[in-house]
């Protein structure tokens, strides 16, 4: 599985951006998926995860309320559309799945198997 993130850029504070995430290879339907973000000198952390029906999301504490992830099973596609961004919210975004799908360890980054390459996302004051 390769998976090809995209729509990052730069955008001032109070705007929007949404991430995509194409998967090639074998379809990831039954996998989890998640997207991290590391910022400049900092680790990376988790920001959102989706079951493999799309049924069940979990949010950092950071970014609930303001971003949504959602999946296209049929287009191997997983979106995290990002609304009212911060600076704070500037970092290199991934995305990641998991093909066992098990969901449990979503919030770890141990937990994936796959990862994007990243885009990077800017958000100024």
């Amino acid at each position: 599985v390769q998976l090809q993130a995209s729509g990052g850029g730069l955008v001032q504070a109070g705007g929007s951006l949404r991430l995509s995430c194409a998967a090639s290879g074998r379809t990831f339907s039954s996998y989890s998926l998640a997207w991290f973000r590391q910022a400049p000198g900092k680790e990376r952390e988790f920001v959102a995860a989706i079951n493999w029906s799309g049924g069940s999301t979990d949010y950092a504490a950071s970014v609930k309320g303001r971003f949504t992830i959602s999946r296209d099973n049929a287009k191997n596609t997983v979106f995290l559309q990002m609304n009212s961004l911060r600076p704070e919210d500037t970092a290199v975004y991934y995305c990641a799945a998991e093909r066992s799908g098990t969901y449990y360890n979503r919030v770890f980054a141990s937990a994936y198997d796959y990862w994007g390459q990243g885009t990077e996302v800017t958000v100024s004051s």
